[in-house]
């Protein structure tokens, strides 16, 4: 089967069967992303979502963070998202801690205030000029896998059962994930906070800021701007923990958010109430057999420090270039194990960071709150710890595992550094591996437009072999041509 092929057939009983390369399931920002990212490195995939078509405005995200705009950037997106919010270099997450945002070693040293629609709409957009077959108000009803394929029983809208057969399938569908639960996979965690509250309101009095987050004592409520004039309030409120189906009035979220912040500024006119709980799960494996797991699907947390969608994208920045050497017969040995091997730690940390903001920011433990209020004195005075923090709540400070012996730079983030022509993240936007020498290099994977080559804009001797999702594969402090055709065939066979 060719990248591009697609086709129909039926099986003995005559139930239809679709065939293709790769089918993705969900079409939030992961799915979206994952499914354009493949259908741009030209292959065959189907984008099945059991909503109906349209980009809702009702979405809970409203942070992108700097590495998530680093890979739009690759892609040639994040000059565009820009211009749909605001930025803020400083990250206040508890009363007394603050982080310098401003400080990143990045082209985007902010987080950008934005809803989350916005980077859907992007997205699709890419998706659907890449080529990406979408199937909406579809709902996977069955599935089963063997060495070669996946069938996937795909029920639509007129209450039809279609099967659909792929190399591989990815589950970006959300918590309550159809594909998690057809492989079998159970999704251990609880619950962190009850009763969230979300609403969508006017406001008579503006914040001062887009963003406008703080708690005192038992309530903690934030605002986010849409920019067109609506804001959407979350928030928290110990003394009233309810189930999720209780009725919510705005009567209350103007309670919580007075509780929390001093004042409700006046709002009115809400167009959207909810109550919701936050878990904190994350699935075992990322991976069985030829199905994946990425964003809410495999791990989901507290909304503390914005890192849901943004983690969710980093899956599929990570896994889209994997699956596409796959599809072609390309990928080394162990590549698409090395999906789980580096995203699985990432997702977990992420689970303990924001758990572990969400547990100190609600205790009512007096030595706790001690520790919390000596913590944030200690990151807001020491560098080095604000560092770490900054890198794991944006993203930028993650590194992926190296092999023993490998140069040191293995597995870490590469920043969008000048080239004698452009910038790396433009070098990136063609999907493929860019080799970064301050010498030449002319092999066979050249000639067949899988490798980028440039050079360095200054006299910097160092070798590297950049993965299309951003990340080292291979450097060393020489130009032995030997040495680099030898780690470009291990990488690009």
């Amino acid at each position: 089967m060719t990248s591009r092929h697609r086709q129909q057939e039926a099986t003995m009983d005559g139930t239809p069967t679709h065939r293709t390369a790769i089918v993705v399931v969900g079409s939030g920002p992961t799915g979206l992303l994952l499914a354009g990212d493949l259908a741009a490195a030209g292959v065959a995939v189907t984008l099945v979502e059991k909503r109906p078509r349209g980009i809702g405005n009702l979405s809970r995200a409203f942070g992108v963070h700097a590495r998530t705009l680093e890979q739009l950037d690759a892609r040639g997106l994040a000059d565009e998202l820009l211009t749909t919010g605001d930025t803020i270099t400083g990250l206040r997450l508890f009363r007394r801690l603050s982080l310098d945002l401003s400080t990143l070693p990045s082209r985007f040293p902010f987080l950008l205030i934005t809803p989350q629609y916005e980077v859907e709409r992007l997205l699709e957009r890419r998706a659907r000029e890449a080529g990406v077959e979408f199937a909406y108000e579809s709902e996977v009803v069955g599935l089963r896998q063997d060495e070669e394929g996946v069938d996937l029983d795909v029920r639509g809208a007129d209450g039809t059962v279609v099967t659909r057969r792929a190399d591989y399938v990815v589950g970006a569908d959300g918590h309550r994930s159809a594909v998690r639960e057809a492989i079998g996979l159970d999704f251990p965690g609880s619950s962190v906070i009850r009763s969230l509250i979300l609403a969508d309101v006017r406001l008579t009095e503006k914040p001062e800021g887009v963003l406008t987050v703080d708690g005192r004592g038992d309530a903690f409520a934030m605002i986010a701007s849409f920019g067109d004039g609506w804001y959407r309030i979350m928030g928290w409120n110990r003394r009233n923990e309810v189930p999720d189906d209780t009725p919510l009035a705005l009567d209350e979220v103007r309670d919580t958010t007075r509780r929390a912040l001093g004042t409700d500024y006046g709002m009115h006119d809400a167009r959207w109430l909810s109550r919701f709980h936050s878990d904190e799960r994350q699935a075992p494996h990322y991976r069985v057999g030829r199905v994946f797991l990425a964003g809410d699907a495999a791990h989901i947390h507290s909304p503390a420090g914005g890192q849901g969608m943004n983690t969710g994208l980093q899956d599929a920045a990570n896994l889209s270039w994997k699956l596409a050497l796959a599809v072609r017969g390309r990928a080394p040995e162990g590549l698409l194990d090395s999906y789980e091997t580096e995203r699985h730690p990432v997702g977990r940390s992420v689970l303990r960071s924001s758990g572990g903001l969400v547990r100190l920011a609600r205790t009512r433990n007096p030595l706790l709150r001690a520790a919390r209020a000596l913590t944030s004195a200690f990151v807001t005075m020491a560098p080095p710890v604000q560092r770490k923090a900054l890198g794991r709540i944006t993203g930028i400070g993650y590194a992926y595992p190296a092999p023993r012996g490998a140069h040191r730079l293995t597995g870490t983030r590469v920043p969008d550094v000048a080239l004698k022509d452009g910038r790396l993240h433009e070098a990136l936007r063609g999907g493929r591996f860019v080799l970064i020498t301050p010498g030449t290099y002319e092999g066979s994977v050249v000639r067949e437009g899988r490798l980028t080559v440039e050079r360095w804009a200054g006299d910097r001797r160092t070798t590297v072999l950049v993965r299309p999702d951003g990340y080292v594969a291979w450097a060393a402090e020489d130009t032995d041509a030997a040495a680099i055709e030898e780690a470009v065939s291990r990488h690009l066979r």
